[in-house]
């Protein structure tokens, strides 16, 4: 836990804030403390997304749907309230490190807390489904251990199956690398099936220490999945049985989470918590944790209230928490955008639109699935060369006029790998340049809502096409930025194609329709 900011809010709602525990795609995690004295983890989400009303309808059903989640082996929703100036929820809060921290300092668990583990997580499962939920996100980092057993944390993402509305950003996926299902990375239907696959990887890597499907990039984790058999290592009997048969790629032979838990407790997972599920050395670190936490007192006083954000920058949307800091004291690696507006609202009639200094916080964590733009090679005969030094420039490029079929704002879905790799969303806007200058800017927003821009200098321009170098902007992560390659956009129809040959960067392809003309 990190202590709190000078620019942090002190209180939330009735709830004293004590720290930071950390940072996720909607928002920030705090530790609080009633007036009662009961401890809960109080979620404020990002005060960007506080402006959009069509977020926060998708925040109350969300609230609503967790509110139904109350059984065994979860953490329940306590508080909520969707209608403040910045929407936050509260929920139960217990002493003890996620398994990422536990397998991180101490390395693979015992069979005995595995076993523990897996049918508690997979009893949880199983309340959640009869409900027609969906969690989405299981991963080591969302499950607690505590003396008394696993608890299944962040139901902010959980979606209703059978509602009609999207609980999740637009075209956006929601999960993590290496835990998502084959369906949820493919953009397919995502049921209970895909909660089971990621409990199968993260039994794996509570008992083998590594995750079933190792990679130093979200793109290879993703590529992994979808494409490759997971690897178990020394994990053997109905431990590796288990496993292996929830990461099957195709959804409809997946155990439900009741099999799981009756194979791996006969007699329910209270049964296996009896006289203790964990090994000494997370014994000592859990009751250590819950002495600290008794003993934790807040920095300051601090009347309950709604959380102001008038003058302190907005903290990023992905990655490790930002510090939130003044837009003069912006931190390193991140990308100041000023939003100066009025309280009116926009031309949609959607939407409070406040003045306010959003620092983008943006990770190298969920980097590499946004793989950049890569290099074309030039279909004209350079063979790939740089045309600077290659063949010669078309009749006008000195002049550098980008015919007006081109110029505007172009967005569209990408794909790489032949079409199997869903790449997110690619946005360019155009401007009429000349050789050697900006032509304008590609913005990708990966499946997991990372993103990376590229600056477009104009090589060559022709009505059969536009070929530019694509350079990744400063404040890029450090997974946006290849060496400098080349981009081609060609006119498909009414469209624009981009194409590139890059095999190192998955070959990504994107037919972009008009959004808006260049003005």
């Amino acid at each position: 836990m990190q202590p709190l900011g000078a620019d942090e809010p002190a209180a939330v709602g009735p709830y004293r804030l004590l720290g930071r525990l950390g940072s996720g795609g909607m928002g920030r995690v705090y530790l609080g403390r009633s007036a009662g004295g009961r401890t809960v983890a109080v979620k404020i989400v990002h005060p960007q997304y506080a402006l959009d009303e069509e977020f926060r309808a998708r925040f109350r059903r969300e609230v609503a749907a967790a509110r139904r989640v109350g059984g065994a082996w979860t953490a329940p929703v306590l508080d909520a309230d969707p209608d403040a100036p910045v929407p936050w929820v509260a929920t139960a809060y217990a002493a003890g490190p996620s398994l990422t921290q536990a397998v991180t300092a101490l390395g693979p668990l015992p069979e005995h807390t595995v076993r523990a583990l897996g049918a508690g997580l997979a009893e949880a499962l199983a309340t959640v489904h009869a409900l027609d939920l969906v969690h989405r996100d299981v991963k080591p980092s969302n499950v607690l251990l505590t003396l008394d057993g696993p608890l299944l944390i962040d139901f902010g993402i959980a979606r209703a199956t059978t509602g009609t509305a999207s609980l999740t950003a637009t075209g956006a996926s929601v999960g993590s690398p290496g835990y998502m299902a084959p369906e949820q990375i493919l953009g397919g239907q995502v049921t209970g099936s895909a909660d089971v696959f990621s409990l199968g990887a993260v039994l794996a890597y509570a008992a083998t220490g590594d995750p079933p499907f190792p990679g130093d990039s979200s793109a290879a984790l993703l590529y992994k999945v979808v494409h490759e058999e997971p690897e178990l290592g020394p994990l053997d009997g109905d431990l590796r049985e288990i496993a292996a048969a929830c990461l099957a790629k195709d959804p409809a032979p997946r155990p439900t989470p009741a099999e799981i838990a009756r194979r791996l407790a006969p007699h329910g997972a209270a049964a296996l918590m009896t006289g203790g599920w964990l090994p000494g050395a997370l014994v000592e670190q859990v009751s250590r944790s819950a002495v600290r936490l008794l003993n934790l007192e807040a920095s300051a006083d601090a009347p309950p209230g709604p959380v102001d954000f008038h003058t302190p920058s907005v903290p990023g949307e992905f990655g490790p928490a930002p510090v939130m800091t003044p837009a003069a004291r912006t931190a390193p690696g991140k990308v100041s955008v000023s939003l100066a507006a009025s309280s009116a609202p926009g031309r949609t009639g959607r939407g409070r639109r406040v003045s306010c200094t959003v620092a983008l916080a943006v990770a190298g964590a969920l980097a590499a699935v946004s793989l950049g733009v890569a290099t074309l090679l030039d279909p004209g005969g350079s063979g790939g060369n740089d045309t600077a030094g290659g063949a010669p420039s078309a009749p006008g490029d000195a002049a550098g006029a980008v015919p007006a079929r081109y110029l505007g704002t172009w967005e569209g879905k990408a794909t790489g790998l032949n079409g199997t790799l869903p790449m997110g969303t690619f946005r360019v806007a155009l401007h009429q340049t000349a050789v050697g200058k900006e032509l304008g800017r590609l913005r990708q927003t990966d499946q997991l809502g990372a993103v990376c821009v590229d600056v477009l200098t104009l090589k060559r321009a022709t009505p059969e096409h536009l070929l530019a170098t694509s350079t990744g902007a400063k404040g890029n992560h450090a997974g946006c930025n290849p060496t400098p390659h080349e981009v081609e956009l060609t006119p498909t129809g009414d469209d624009l194609t981009y194409t590139s040959a890059s095999e190192a960067e998955g070959r990504p392809e994107a037919r972009l329709s008009k959004v808006t003309d260049d003005d």
